[in-house]
């Protein structure tokens, strides 16, 4: 080897191993958080804005540029008869509406938020594999009276034979259809396989037929919706009215918020607590 080729072989030598050396020690650039919408959710006083027959009132109706016509929702959630699903956050939904000709399945994570900080819940998520890459997975910050809960939701159609109008599927349908379509996320959560594992042990919480008008309001698109909800009792029925609308700012869910809250005081068709569908489906059926 020349004396003039030694020095090159020493300098690419001496780069290799920097380079080797150096590499490993780049930090990782971790995924931003995902970002959300809002969904705001307050209640109505089912005893005021319901006529005799359980249907919103025309008063209701022509506040909110409603139609007398309503889409009909029918909703059951899937869990194993210690909730274990639900108890680590998870919700396993199908629903069907009125006009889809597939069941709607759903696969929700659910995040407390603590004071009001959503960048928290963000967080959380995030450090548990939810982040703005996934692009399988919407997040929501529902927003009800004082409480908010980060929803981030996996949602796929699907459709069994038999199965007609309202229908929805029995246990052992249900189960294979939850199955088929479950997201890696939440089988492998607590171990691999954990939501199959859960799935095969579950059995129907429902089915609740809400029934949901959509009109307007300060130049929000606003839902309003009556749920049927079995009593605590299991002797009758307690109905849910709950108003909402969606956005994608949270600044115009905060302030709009407040406004809806003020616009139904008001006129006596406000309820000051929050909405716990989902809860009282839970703990009834």
């Amino acid at each position: 080897m020349s004396n003039s080729a030694f020095p090159r072989v020493l300098y690419s030598a001496a780069l290799s191993l920097a380079l080797n050396i150096a590499l490993p020690l780049c930090p990782a650039v971790a995924a931003s958080n995902m970002v959300p919408d809002y969904e705001v959710k307050l209640l109505m006083n089912p005893n005021v804005v319901l006529d005799a027959d359980h249907k919103l009132k025309s008063t209701v109706l022509a506040t909110f540029n409603m139609p007398a016509s309503v889409t009909k929702m029918n909703v059951q959630f899937m869990d194993s008869n210690d909730k274990e699903i639900y108890n680590n956050g998870w919700i396993a939904r199908i629903r069907k509406i009125e006009g889809d000709k597939d069941f709607e399945l759903s696969y929700k994570k659910r995040y407390a938020i603590d004071n009001g900080n959503i960048n928290e819940a963000l967080y959380k998520a995030n450090a548990e594999g939810f982040d703005v890459s996934d692009k399988n997975y919407e997040a929501q910050i529902e927003w009800g009276y004082q409480k908010k809960t980060l929803s981030i939701t996996n949602s796929k159609m699907d459709s069994k034979a038999g199965y007609s109008g309202m229908d929805l599927p029995s246990n052992s349908d249900a189960r294979s259809l939850l199955k088929k379509n479950v997201p890696g996320k939440m089988n492998n959560w607590l171990y691999p396989g954990w939501g199959l594992s859960m799935l095969d042990n579950s059995r129907k919480y429902g089915p609740v037929l809400a029934k949901r008008s959509v009109g307007s309001w300060s130049g929000m698109t606003l839902y309003i919706e009556v749920w049927p909800i079995l009593n605590a009792y299991g002797t009758g029925t307690d109905y849910i009215v709950e108003a909402s609308f969606k956005t994608k700012s949270e600044a115009t869910a905060s302030a709009k918020h407040n406004e809806l809250q003020a616009y139904l005081i008001a006129r006596g068709w406000f309820v000051a607590e929050d909405s716990l569908k989902t809860q009282l489906i839970m703990d009834r059926y």
